[in-house]
């Protein structure tokens, strides 16, 4: 899936039971957080952003809801999503 209809996917907040963790982890990926792992714990930090995204995935693939939920609230308070149209102009 292509990182718009990710990111789409994601803030759209229609469908946050059946995102699939590993398209969660390359949106972050994407917009340039930095990411350590320690088992399956993915920690995520991403420089002038004072949260550390902590993302464990369901046994299945799937991320967790309530995750989805703050990554969507994140990419809104910060404007992730933004500043790389305002870069591609």
């Amino acid at each position: 899936m292509s990182k718009d209809k990710i990111l789409m996917k994601n803030l759209s907040g229609v469908n946050d039971k059946n995102m699939r963790f590993q398209d969660l982890r390359n949106l972050i990926l994407h917009y340039g957080s930095s990411e350590r792992m320690r088992g399956d714990h993915h920690k995520f930090t991403k420089e002038n952003v004072f949260e550390i995204i902590n993302l464990q995935p369901l046994k299945d693939g799937r991320a967790k809801p309530y995750q989805v939920k703050q990554i969507r609230k994140l990419f809104l308070k910060y404007k992730f999503h933004l500043s790389e149209v305002d870069y591609e102009r």
